[in-house]
């Protein structure tokens, strides 16, 4: 079977655009079409200022979303990513196959990297390396398929680059991965700032609908979205990103075509009603889930603890193979 790998960072409470761009894909498809692994990837959350204590916290309400959102440990994996040593022990050595050139070309480092000194922080070196950790956890596995949002495929292209290079240079080792993406709202925006992503670590306010959000709150963020000038109701993403947005999450939602939904709106009003209600029956039945698993503490760390064992044991021989081929002594 074809090996899917992807994850969440618990840098922040999961997000609508979380579940529409990934999630919910990987409950409705990919662990029904291939051997898939999901990960909370809680080493990445350490890349910036951060209190311990949040970090965990976040990191088991993501573990229990992701169940609540239809993953099914008996079809995929569902593990935390630094209860598998395999992670951090390829990140060092693809550490050593890539360039700085290479981590300094990464979007998102200069983005998050500017915002941060901006701050007046400072910038750790773990920021700039992350995208090599990211490729350790694609790689470690054979991975075939990475479902990402538009934001990540760059990574996934990096990850592809070191994969052949080390093959290239040390032995055929990895697979190469490639790169997929759902078709519809792949990248949902920010209600208020709709040329933004609805990111879960930097953005707060009225603009981000959280999975764990009340009705009345995902209403009351929906009918205050950012729209823009003009009256029509039209897909045009660059023209019209707010109403857009909204046509966008709308048929992620109902299953249609933001282009064909917006020629059935004369007004803004009806489409934010239509959407703010589309979102929260997409959301009751994940609530209601999360709820019944928040009370069965026990099963989520069950489920933890035989996915990490699960993914040690893929995980592990391609590992070891790398640090032989790469000329590291085997341990005695």
């Amino acid at each position: 079977m074809t090996r899917v790998f992807s994850g969440v960072k618990p840098t922040g409470h999961l997000t609508l655009g979380n579940y529409l761009g990934a999630i919910r894909r990987w409950a409705d498809v990919d662990q029904h079409q291939a051997d898939a692994l999901f990960c909370v990837v809680d080493l990445h959350a350490l890349t910036v200022d951060h209190d311990p204590g949040r970090v965990r916290r976040l990191s088991r309400q993501a573990a229990t979303l992701l169940l609540a959102s239809g993953l099914d440990p008996e079809l995929c994996t569902v593990f935390v990513q630094s209860h598998v040593d395999e992670h951090a022990r390829l990140s060092y050595l693809l550490e050593c196959v890539a360039t700085d050139g290479e981590m300094r070309r990464m979007i998102q480092y200069k983005e998050k990297a500017a915002r941060e000194r901006e701050r007046g922080g400072s910038v750790r070196l773990s920021l700039l390396t992350y995208p090599v950790l990211m490729a350790a956890d694609i790689l470690a596995y054979g991975t075939d398929e990475v479902p990402v949002g538009d934001d990540q495929t760059q990574h996934v292209e990096l990850t592809r680059d070191l994969a052949v290079r080390f093959n290239q240079r040390y032995g055929h080792t990895f697979m190469v991965p490639r790169a997929t993406r759902p078709q519809v709202a792949a990248r949902v925006m920010n209600l208020q700032e709709p040329t933004s992503k609805m990111g879960k670590s930097d953005d707060v306010g009225p603009g981000v609908v959280y999975l764990l959000d009340e009705p009345d709150a995902v209403r009351r963020k929906i009918m205050r979205a950012v729209t823009d000038s003009g009256q029509d109701v039209l897909y045009d993403p660059e023209g019209r990103p707010g109403v857009s947005n909204l046509l966008e999450i709308l048929a992620a939602c109902e299953g249609g075509d933001p282009e064909t939904l917006g020629g059935a709106y004369e007004s803004y009003g009806a489409l934010k009603k239509d959407t703010a209600e589309a979102v929260i029956e997409l959301l009751r039945p994940v609530q209601e889930r999360h709820k019944r698993l928040c009370a069965d503490a026990a099963y989520v760390e069950a489920v933890l603890r035989d996915g990490a064992e699960k993914a040690r044991k893929m995980a592990r021989p391609r590992v070891d193979a790398a640090y032989r081929a790469i000329g590291l002594l085997a341990a005695g």
